[in-house]
């Protein structure tokens, strides 16, 4: 049986190899973290959707996880994304508690907000959120 690992290993550095940047969308667990760092990714992108889920019931909890895994990224050296679920209400507060973040991945939020905003004003509170 082959191990993700030895699966992804020889692609992540074809990708690498071609001057493709390299992501590993992973929870946010430092071991998920120091495995995406092993096979050589670039960037891990954390799944976010339980942060989103938990956002309104207790903020400080959500983030915490993320927050470690958000450590263990930049002690490997590797940057760290985000994406899913994030939206102008939690955005914020998510790019304080995570100020090393390289990029968020939204994209039914923006268009969903977009409806009732305009596309230029959803831009500008989006970009205001990660200030």
């Amino acid at each position: 049986m082959v191990r993700h690992e030895d699966f992804l290993k020889p692609i992540v550095a074809r990708f690498r190899n071609a001057g493709i940047r390299v992501s590993i969308f992973v929870d946010a667990d430092p071991a998920q973290v120091r495995a995406a760092a092993a096979i050589g990714a670039d960037r891990v992108e954390l799944y976010t959707k339980p942060y989103a889920d938990m956002y309104d019931t207790d903020p400080i909890v959500a983030v915490e996880p993320f927050v470690i895994a958000s450590k263990e990224a930049r002690k490997l050296g590797i940057g760290l994304n985000a994406g899913h679920d994030l939206n102008l209400k939690n955005l914020k507060y998510f790019k304080h508690a995570l100020p090393l973040l390289d990029e968020v991945s939204i994209g039914h939020a923006i268009i969903s907000d977009a409806l009732y905003l305009g596309i230029k004003e959803t831009i500008r509170q989006y970009l205001d959120c990660l200030k």
